[in-house]
């Protein structure tokens, strides 16, 4: 279904990702991990990409404002948002996914981040706090730099929220970074998995990123014997 709805706010939450706040339309009824598509409503001239993008929402269910996140690339659509003023128009349609917590509290979620891949992750870990999930997560979130990790202080935060939910994030140019950093380094590895893990089979894994990482996340996990049916994913192209 399609709603029209009007930017809130943006806001920077890493070095080049912006997030973008907008009013819920009454009725908009989502599961976290779910996504929209947005247009813009009557934009400037485009590029070849034209003025549609599909978004995860990163904000939880229970949140009155949507919320998406994206890096912040040369298009002109992400030029559009970024000057757009508040109360700027978009349209959206949605929900759409299917990469949502799945229901057997005996299997553990593994979440696999790479990058802008966080934001279906953030919703979850959001919802799961907020609604006392006995869900056991765990989050295993790459970035580059301490600086690149959109969300880290609210991810590192609700560990204190929320005793089922571990976060693992691992930083692969840590010595580019100008703050400490003194977790996990490189890149998400299956060695990483087993140290982190109390079982690396009765998982249910979750990845998001862009398509090399998520292609290397279900190398490992088949590499590792999890089975697709174990796996949930998404893609996010352009970012």
């Amino acid at each position: 279904m399609v709603h029209e709805v009007r930017l809130t706010r943006g806001e920077a939450v890493a070095e080049g990702t912006t997030a973008f706040h907008f009013d819920r339309p009454p009725g908009f009824q989502f599961r976290a991990g779910q996504s929209l598509t947005m247009s813009l409503v009557d934009p400037p001239a485009m590029d070849g990409k034209g003025a549609t993008r599909p978004f995860t929402i990163a904000s939880a269910p229970h949140e009155a404002e949507l919320m998406i996140a994206t890096r912040m690339r040369d298009s002109t659509f992400k030029r559009y948002l970024k000057a757009a003023p508040a109360g700027t128009p978009v349209r959206i349609d949605g929900p759409n996914g299917e990469m949502v917590l799945h229901d057997d509290l005996a299997r553990p979620a593994v979440f696999l981040a790479g990058g802008i891949g966080i934001t279906p992750f953030l919703s979850m870990a959001r919802h799961a706090s907020h609604e006392r999930l006995a869900h056991r997560i765990y989050l295993f979130y790459s970035n580059r730099r301490p600086e690149d990790a959109a969300f880290l202080a609210e991810l590192q935060d609700l560990e204190q929220r929320n005793p089922n939910y571990h976060l693992i994030a691992t930083m692969a140019e840590a010595e580019k970074s100008a703050q400490a950093w003194s977790g996990e380094t490189g890149f998400i590895r299956r060695e990483m998995l087993e140290r982190h893990l109390p079982d690396t089979a009765s998982p249910v894994y979750y990845f998001a990123g862009p398509p090399a990482m998520a292609m290397a996340m279900q190398e490992m996990l088949q590499g590792m014997g999890i089975g697709e049916d174990a796996m949930r994913y998404e893609e996010f192209y352009g970012y």
